[in-house]
């Protein structure tokens, strides 16, 4: 019998985990959670006790009798000798085992780990949870349904550490208290009070503009819906105590902007002309548009003024909360006793960046870290950092040595080019913590994919967008990529921005700014929105969605030559206007008048190697569903084409089997492959990228056997085509193509 006992207990060790054991070791039971119950249901029992009874007969009966040894007991009696070796073995690994079944455990009870780490004031909805970032996600699937809950971590170590509720302003720190001086833009800006009047009018006042020329920056146009529309011209020199920079910016921000300055940096000599103006811009809190951002000229400097405004609106923000924390200490007032402390949004998250790719966002982040920590030797505390170097860094082995793009193919997919990414970070008093969870982060950096997989769509039943009830800042970056990427989820974004929660997320109400609380938040959020080229659609998210009260600027510069110059080739190019009655109907007169007058022209056998350049996917289908109808002898290329497709439809093309290809624009921005073979050449839209136009043109030269003379280039467009036309032929000449109204037929030899 004792051999079978022992026997009996070590197989029941043998079946426990070691944090099962460990329990059992320190509590004497099992944990309740792994209690086995059965399914049948427990018949009561009535048990009749005698008026006598009492604590002192039930205590005497219970030393009467024989005292009886349950099997937990004798399992941690079994327990207490295990050797001390294995003790320490099991504290050691016992930090990993703990996170591994609690996140196995989580999976049953519907809760992800980000919610029950989460404090009360930043607590998501049950039925949805934020992560901060969807590695190892499908993109399909709403964001912490999963199973793969151990990679979507939270920082739950630090979150006391970065809450606005529970911190208090360090006076030690050398920081300001909150912001209370009245020329400090942001105090101004936030402060500023608008009428129920005045938002009515906004519905029906025009549109008021005026038109300046800054040195730098050049035309650019000043205009607001609000009665008051004030204007303003840079100043020669700028002191940096002048713009009210947040500690310890104003020591840091020189040594992070080095290497844009030349000479010995001086206090009047922190930024570069451009930086200058475009800073002036954005410390007024007035919706900037400029679309002159090139990853190759000038993307690095503006980021890093643009970064610098962020962390200078989040330490203000912050430290206003954090002071106003130490008055109500101090004060020891009641809770909505005093509306001074009306201090913050809806909820947390303050300043979103958008953001076409992880390099970018790997960009960004570093000069955070960089802005705070500056010179000093005393490093700032950042969370996370080796995660986030590991997934949103990059091998430079993986790239192929041999590839050869053009120089701005290469500054814009340097590095890690995934789109489908979002973070959330936290900045408190010189710290920050990246992972954060949404609700507890102040800056979301994201791409449009990554926010259009949790933000979903009607009819989902897990979706969010109440992170974005609250934010002040809104920067859009790279802009002209997302028109490669998909357009419709920035539009989607700027639907869902500045909307009034669904939920609470446990907000003190009494803190709550009251323009916020009206629902007037979105003509308090500053939109900054760079890009590299004036298009319709980007002008339209401007026009429609900025509608700060500070009013907007656009730069408006015209493009002189065009990128016709840039033709190395002696070509004629033969630009053909189309008539359309209004811009819904321009897709379908562009196809009618390409069938009907152009493509009869191309018919013929002579009239071989033909490509025809499509920027739009959807008109690419159309013509590529139209040419199978008609049994036309063609290939086609497209983004979505496998590389053996793409290499055989070159083949063919090349060697004339077949007589047209069709090319879609967005295969050319992500490849930048030269065909060769080309011939003819149609434009069936002009390019999005004004460059496209001339790299294209070029090709004509990889495969030149004499055919010089023969060669062809047309070219359709519209009255609704003014942009793309005058960034092509330069806005003189376009001026003059968009007055005549019959059919313009221009021949235009490009420059060698």
């Amino acid at each position: 019998m004792g051999k079978r006992g022992s026997r009996s207990q070590s197989q029941l060790l043998s079946n426990l985990t070691k944090k099962q054991k460990k329990h059992l070791r320190d509590f004497g039971e099992e944990h309740p959670f792994y209690d086995r119950v059965s399914g049948k249901e427990a018949k009561p029992q009535i048990c009749q006790l005698s008026e006598s009874s009492d604590g002192s007969n039930s205590e005497s009966e219970s030393e009467s009798e024989p005292e009886q040894v349950s099997g937990y007991h004798k399992l941690l009696a079994s327990l207490k000798n295990v050797s001390e070796e294995e003790e320490e073995e099991e504290e050691e690994e016992d930090s990993v085992v703990d996170d591994a079944e609690m996140n196995n455990e989580s999976a049953d009870d519907d809760v992800s780990v980000e919610e029950e780490t989460a404090t009360a004031s930043t607590k998501m909805p049950e039925n949805v949870t934020l992560s901060a970032d969807p590695e190892g996600q499908d993109g399909d699937e709403p964001p912490g349904t999963s199973d793969k809950s151990p990679e979507e971590f939270t920082d739950a170590k630090h979150e006391s550490l970065f809450s606005l509720e529970t911190n208090f302003l360090e006076e030690e720190s050398g920081d300001n208290c909150s912001p209370k001086v009245s020329q400090d833009p942001f105090v101004q800006h936030v402060n500023k009070e608008l009428k129920e009047k005045e938002i009515q009018a906004v519905v029906t006042n025009p549109k008021t503009t005026h038109q300046l020329k800054w040195p730098i920056l050049g035309q650019i146009v000043f205009s607001s819906k609000f009665q008051k529309l004030e204007t303003f011209k840079p100043p020669k020199d700028i002191d940096l105590k002048s713009l009210h920079l947040q500690k310890p910016l104003e020591s840091t921000w020189t040594k992070t902007n080095s290497q844009f300055l030349s000479g010995p940096p001086k206090s009047n000599s922190s930024f570069t002309p451009l930086q200058k103006e475009l800073f002036l811009i954005m410390n007024s809190y007035r919706d900037l548009f400029y679309p002159e951002r090139t990853a190759l000229k000038n993307g690095e400097e503006i980021r890093h003024v643009y970064c610098l405004h962020v962390i200078n609106h989040v330490l203000k923000a912050n430290a206003q909360v954090l002071g106003n924390n130490s008055r109500r200490r101090s004060q020891k007032l009641g809770v909505g006793d005093d509306d001074d402390f009306r201090d913050q949004g809806l909820t947390r998250p303050k300043v979103l960046i958008l953001v076409p790719f992880r390099e970018a966002a790997l960009r960004v982040v570093q000069l955070f870290i960089s802005l705070l920590e500056g010179d000093s030797k005393k490093k700032i505390i950042v969370s996370n950092k080796k995660r986030f170097q590991g997934e949103y860094g990059s091998d430079p082995e993986e790239r192929p040595p041999n590839l050869k793009r053009p120089e701005d193919y290469e500054a814009v997919f340097m590095g890690n080019i995934d789109d489908h990414f979002r973070i959330g970070v936290a900045i408190l008093q010189r710290s920050i913590r990246l992972y954060a969870p949404f609700y507890s982060s102040d800056i979301l950096i994201a791409s449009p994919l990554g926010l259009r997989t949790i933000i979903g769509g009607e009819g989902e039943k897990k979706r969010d967008f109440d992170f974005l009830s609250s934010i002040e800042l809104l920067i859009i970056d790279q802009a002209d990529i997302y028109l490669m990427q998909n357009w419709e989820h920035v539009l989607h974004l700027m639907n869902h921005m500045n909307l009034l929660p669904l939920d609470s997320h446990g907000v003190d109400f009494s803190r709550v700014r009251m323009w916020s609380l009206n629902n007037w938040s979105k003509y308090y959020r500053q939109t900054l929105l760079f890009g590299a080229l004036q298009d319709a659609q980007i002008n339209s998210v401007f026009n429609k969605y900025c509608v700060n009260l500070q009013g907007q600027v656009a730069v408006r510069n015209v493009p002189l030559t065009g990128s016709i110059s840039h033709v190395l080739v002696q070509l004629p190019h033969v630009f053909q206007r189309m008539e359309a009655e209004n811009l819904a109907s321009v897709i379908d007169s562009r196809f009618n008048f390409f069938v009907n007058k152009i493509l009869p022209q191309y018919r013929d056998a002579v009239m071989s190697h033909t490509l025809i350049y499509v920027p739009s996917y959807f008109d690419f289908v159309r013509l590529r569903n139209y040419f199978k109808k008609e049994e036309l002898n063609f290939t086609h290329i497209c983004e979505y084409t496998q590389k053996s497709g793409v290499s055989r439809a070159r083949h063919f093309f090349l060697k004339g089997e077949k007589q047209f290809l069709l090319l879609t624009e967005r295969f050319h921005f992500y490849k930048r492959y030269t065909i060769k073979g080309i011939r003819n050449l149609i434009f069936y839209e002009l390019p999005t990228y004004p460059h496209f136009y001339s790299e294209i043109c070029n090709m004509l030269k990889a495969t030149s056997r004499g055919e010089e003379a023969t060669w062809t280039c047309t070219v359709l467009y519209s009255k609704y085509d003014a942009q793309r036309l005058a960034s092509v032929v330069g806005v003189e000449r376009a001026a003059q193509m968009l007055q005549s109204k019959k059919n313009v037929h221009l021949f235009i030899t490009g420059e060698k």
